[in-house]
């Protein structure tokens, strides 16, 4: 067979998954290469939070963090059950952890700080930690990467030129009600100054996240082919050998001895696929994951035998669509006290603060009971919208113009006019409001439950009895149309315990 090119592995996608994959095959002396089908490397991990969930890593238990493998398991039976086989959860908790510290050994940029505080999901059950798991990659300089930054795909949520971490936004949140707030903001504040002297670029989140692989890849020669878009399989006797690809535009026939890695997201931006595996109403206009993720391997890995799971599924991401059409991705506005979310009956179905993927299942169900849920209204008062930042605007900043041009954003003096302006029955958003009110008084939401777990906390007000709840009382009144957005699906190819697609009959391709 003639061949365009030869490595040991190629590697489809280029987000955080597919550039170590790609990294630790050139760290054991394997020649790879990352294949990715847009101009720009990083997919939706560079646009993401950029926070990694492995129990028992280096990191955390650097800082103390009480957690062991065989509390780790407890969480994943008690969260996830039989729902994924044993021997893959026993896998995650054993190889992740490794992987951390491999990456940490063999390059000089893979370092992660302790998201101290971002509680685990369900830090209730059986193993959760309230002071959560997380960790983060540390502040970057892009400015360290040469032309390399040129093609990295860059996060498109404004920061007003602030650079923060997870672990800062969630004090910066605060700057209105808190002295760690404050500080944090004039902290955020001086290292937007000492870049500009500096001429320094520094990113957070995901774009450090990426920015440190890549470059990490670029020292261990690794190599990145961009506008490379991964076709078919080549196969030989039932055993993949290698790709084909449009290259530039011209296809290639690319060999891969050892094995090809399949990093390549989901289908967040295929219509069609969307209509035909995921809960309706749906439309790839709500999603927040870059262009290109459109589910290029899911027909050829059928094709030979692979099997499918989770293409129901989603990575919820609760979303206020903005005059550009641009899914807004709420993730602490959903904890601050003076909000709430109904549906277009006027009434909460939903713990707004709970985990963005629980919460947007939770209004898919919802949709299928009543019919109501899709979209949704998310209600803030003017106390909110005074105090807390929301929808990326600051305390006390007005909502722009062209969001109630657009019919985004509506606004009233009374409960009863602005259940008018959003068309939902009068008395009954006056009763949810009432309602509302006094399990804010009360101290404890009766219905949801908003604010009992530690993770409904994190995004609160620590100022407050409750921090997830206060009265919804002070004008003017807000309402925006809620959709449920994605920052992903969670669909895909059922591998075994060491990572190999398996057909329906458990064996590997």
């Amino acid at each position: 067979m003639k061949w365009d090119a030869s490595f040991d592995v190629i590697v489809v996608g280029s987000g955080a998954a597919g550039l170590t994959a790609g990294l630790t095959a050139k760290l054991q002396g394997l020649k790879s290469v990352v294949i990715e089908k847009t101009d720009r490397y990083g997919g939706a991990s560079a646009i993401s939070g950029g926070a990694l969930w492995i129990p028992n890593n280096h990191v955390i238990k650097g800082e103390g963090v009480p957690d062991s493998h065989e509390l780790a398991r407890q969480y994943l039976d008690s969260t996830i059950g039989d729902r994924v086989p044993e021997a893959l959860k026993g896998a995650y908790i054993t190889r992740g952890p490794e992987m951390l510290r491999f990456l940490y050994n063999k390059t000089n940029h893979m370092r992660f700080r302790y998201a101290k505080g971002y509680s685990d999901y369900y830090p209730e059950k059986l193993g959760g930690l309230s002071q959560g798991r997380s960790i983060e990659p540390l502040i970057f300089d892009l400015t360290k990467m040469g032309s390399l930054a040129d093609h990295m795909r860059r996060a498109t949520l404004s920061t007003k030129g602030f650079t923060m971490n997870s672990y800062e936004f969630h004090k910066v949140n605060m700057m209105t009600r808190t002295f760690k707030g404050k500080t944090t903001a004039l902290k955020l504040g001086m290292r937007l100054v000492k870049s500009k002297v500096t001429k320094s670029e520094p990113v957070a989140l995901g774009e450090a996240l990426v920015a440190r692989l890549r470059l990490s890849l670029a020292e261990a020669n690794g190599e990145l082919w961009l506008s490379t878009a991964f076709k078919d399989f080549i196969m030989n006797n039932g055993r993949v050998v290698g790709v084909i690809v449009e290259r530039n535009g011209q296809e290639q026939r690319i060999e891969a001895k050892r094995g090809v890695v399949l990093s390549s997201g989901g289908f967040s931006h295929n219509q069609a696929l969307r209509e035909k595996y995921l809960p309706a109403p749906t439309n790839a206009a709500w999603t927040s994951s870059p262009m290109g993720q459109t589910g290029d391997i899911i027909a050829p890995s059928v094709k030979i035998g692979a099997t499918l799971d989770l293409m129901d599924k989603v990575w919820g991401a609760p979303s206020v669509i903005d005059p550009q059409g641009q899914p807004f991705f709420l993730v602490a506005d959903r904890g601050v006290p003076n909000m709430m979310v109904i549906d277009s009956a006027g009434q909460r179905f939903v713990n707004e603060a709970a985990p963005y993927h629980e919460f947007v299942d939770t209004m898919y169900k919802h949709q299928e009971e009543t019919k109501q849920a899709v979209p949704s209204w998310i209600l803030i008062d003017a106390a909110a919208k005074s105090r807390y930042i929301f929808t990326g605007l600051f305390p006390g900043q007005a909502f722009p113009k062209s969001w109630y041009d657009h019919g985004i954003v509506k606004s009233a003096e009374t409960i009863d006019d602005l259940a008018r302006q959003m068309d939902v029955p009068v008395e009954s958003l006056v009763e949810t409001v009432d309602r509302f009110n006094t399990f804010a008084q009360n101290g404890h939401d009766d219905d949801f439950y908003r604010g009992d777990s530690a993770y409904d906390n994190y995004y609160g007000d620590p100022t407050l009895p409750n921090p997830n709840l206060a009265e919804f009382k002070k004008a003017p009144f807000y309402a925006l149309r809620l959709y449920p957005g994605d920052i992903g699906t969670k669909g895909g190819l059922v591998v075994d315990e060491f990572a190999r697609v398996v057909k329906k009959d458990g064996q590997p391709i």
